[in-house]
């Protein structure tokens, strides 16, 4: 059964899940545009449209969308015939952010270790809170990246291969 979009309740949503991104977080605009994105049926969108979409200026849309490409989270590709582009979600943004951000633990550890050799005391009080820190960043770490195995093999499942 196919359900009639309501587009009242795509701009709530946008708002509800900018507004819960930026609660943990997110920058707000790259949140609304982010939601813009994954709501839209067209294959991509303007820097224009979601301008629009989101009531924000060409200025706003311009460093989210750069935000979110740096995150990999959105991808810019060019509109034939046109000197514009277009931004538009990858196949799977969430765990191509996560594959990219899963490195982000690691480099805490080893900045937290930069903190470890300095105090140079692991049994000090500073130096123990710093290694538990170091080794459960290292532990996030190994984390990520087996369920990030596991996803792709779900995801593999659940699609036919």
């Amino acid at each position: 059964m196919t359900k009639e979009r309501d587009e009242d309740a795509v701009r709530r949503f946008v708002e509800h899940f900018a507004m819960t991104l930026s609660d943990l977080g997110f920058p707000r605009m790259p949140a609304r545009v982010l939601a813009v994105l994954q709501v839209a049926d067209e294959p991509g969108l303007t820097a224009g449209q979601i301008g629009e979409r989101v009531g924000a200026s060409p200025a706003a849309v311009s460093g989210a969308v750069r935000y979110l490409m740096q995150l990999q989270f959105i991808v810019r590709e060019p509109v034939p015939g046109s000197r514009s582009d277009r931004y538009r979600m990858p196949d799977d943004p969430w765990y191509t952010a996560s594959l990219v951000r899963g490195g982000v633990y690691k480099r805490m550890a080893d900045i937290i270790y930069e903190g470890v050799e300095a105090v140079g005391d692991t049994s000090s009080p500073s130096g123990a809170r710093l290694t538990e820190v170091h080794d459960f960043y290292l532990f996030i770490q190994d984390g990520m990246l087996e369920l990030l195995d596991r996803w792709e093999k779900t995801r593999e499942e659940r699609h036919g291969g």
